[in-house]
């Protein structure tokens, strides 16, 4: 499919507002019990949750995980200064109502890690669960051995945070370990993580004794990479690998074949970023427009969750759930779960991953890995502002644009109230620290340079001159 360009986007654009605007308003017989908004109105299910079966040890996973990255957060003390934001510490009041909810509505697994959070992810998991007053054998812990610093890839430092997870969640085990966020450099940086030191025959050993429940692996890398993790199995024998899987990514990216490749060996997957960190939650009117024409009762999201249900050797699909409306939406989704057809997943993968894909977004999953930043700028706010921008139609090409001078003021204005100015793109040395951590892959400097050029050529009136000289 070929690229569309931004004028044909302004022209798809209100024709999505109209397509939505008249999905609205069909009846709520039609729709089953939505308002007139595409809301709806009757209770979300508290038993209707679908569960898959882990075929290891034959626990009941519940499709929906709630992966405990993306938590509400408070400002310890307000500060009247932009570029320096006050310090944030997690909402444990609001957490604990979230993780309440989600275990009275049927979800038993929750994904954390000692990097999560500034380091606050497990704490904050370990007193939501405590709190809610479910027994502890009613829900399963995933966590992860994230071990990123050279000074904590010791055995002794590796042992330590293990025994600091369990201490934080509270809890005598764990259900699900992973070494983290493997395929994000070498294979002999792998080996001085987990090889070297010991610490994966120490997990190996925990798992003998009970202690680990099932042992695997996050991958954000390189294909060679995740084959040579396989070829591992008959030696550790994974019992399951969390990797990326969503219908963009499954013929534009590698999702096809990290997710094929578990299915061949029979190892359980589970799924993470199913909304590419948000974007398919937040795709371009006339994406909505696309979606909402075959489901204008359901939201965007929901075929995202669906598309991954759909595939039968996925334990469970986990999404970083910040509001309540979000946790309520993802429930509906998986309660119970209402499987793709055949034709459905061949238009998901084709004509709607090439119309979301044709757009320059960057691939940012807002995760935080890169933060923070030495030189202090906000490198996940200043793409996901970006992002939005593209969706909206307000990155214009140049000054030739139809809605050039709409698109620069909105473009200008949002980025100076979104991003405090000593944390723009403008204040990158080019030091490239961030980019062995981030797990997509996005070189990080030339993306932030890329968007300051942009920034400039707005302010000073020369966006598209360079194209024409």
């Amino acid at each position: 499919m070929k690229d569309i360009n931004r004028r044909d986007f302004l022209k798809l654009s209100g024709a999505a507002a109209s397509a939505v605007a008249l999905a609205s308003c069909k009846n709520n017989t039609e729709l089953g019990n939505v308002d007139p908004m595409g809301h709806h109105t009757e209770a979300v299910p508290t038993d209707k949750m679908t569960y898959r079966a882990n075929p290891n040890n034959n626990d009941k996973v519940s499709l929906l995980g709630y992966g405990w990255m993306r938590l509400p957060m408070l400002p310890v003390e307000p500060t009247k200064d932009q570029n320096n934001p006050p310090e944030e510490e997690v909402d444990q009041e609001q957490i604990n109502k979230l993780c309440k909810y989600a275990l009275d509505h049927g979800v038993n697994y929750f994904d954390t890690s000692p990097a999560y959070v500034r380091g606050k992810s497990e704490a904050s998991l370990g007193t939501a669960l405590k709190a809610s007053g479910y027994d502890r054998k009613s829900y399963y812990i995933a966590t992860k051995l994230s071990n990123f610093a050279p000074e904590q890839q010791t055995h002794e430092e590796g042992v330590k945070m293990f025994q600091n997870s369990l201490k934080y969640l509270q809890t005598d085990y764990i259900d699900y370990v992973l070494l983290h966020s493997l395929g994000g450099g070498k294979i002999e940086n792998f080996k001085k993580r987990y090889l070297d030191n010991g610490i994966l025959d120490y997990l190996v050993e925990q798992r003998k004794k009970g202690v680990i429940r099932q042992l695997g692996f996050s991958y954000h890398g390189e294909m060679d990479f995740y084959d040579y993790l396989l070829l591992l199995h008959p030696k550790y024998h994974w019992d399951f690998v969390q990797i990326q899987v969503n219908y963009v990514d499954w013929n534009h990216s590698d999702g096809k074949h990290l997710y094929e490749e578990l299915e061949r060996l029979h190892i359980p997957a589970i799924v993470m970023e199913p909304l590419l960190g948000g974007r398919l939650a937040k795709v371009p009117d006339h994406v909505v427009a696309h979606l909402k024409q075959r489901e204008p009762e359901n939201s965007v999201a929901s075929w995202a969750f669906r598309y991954c249900g759909t595939k039968p050797d996925i334990l469970t699909v986990l999404s970083g759930m910040t509001y309540m409306e979000h946790l309520e939406d993802n429930i509906r989704s998986y309660s119970p779960l209402k499987p793709l057809t055949k034709e459905e997943v061949d238009w998901l993968e084709g004509e709607t991953a090439n119309l979301i894909a044709s757009y320059p977004t960057i691939p940012c999953n807002d995760c935080k890995y890169c933060m923070p930043c030495p030189y202090g700028i906000d490198i996940p706010g200043i793409f996901t502002h970006y992002n939005k921008c593209v969706n909206k139609g307000n990155v214009p090409e140049s000054k030739e644009a139809e809605n050039y001078a709409e698109a620069r003021r909105i473009y200008l204005t949002s980025y100076n109230r979104a991003i405090p100015t000593l944390r723009q793109a403008d204040h990158c040395i080019d030091c490239r620290q961030c980019n062995p951590h981030c797990p997509q892959n996005i070189d990080i400097p030339r993306q932030l340079q890329r968007i300051n050029d942009f920034v400039e050529d707005l302010k000073q009136g020369t966006l598209g001159d360079k194209g024409e000289e």
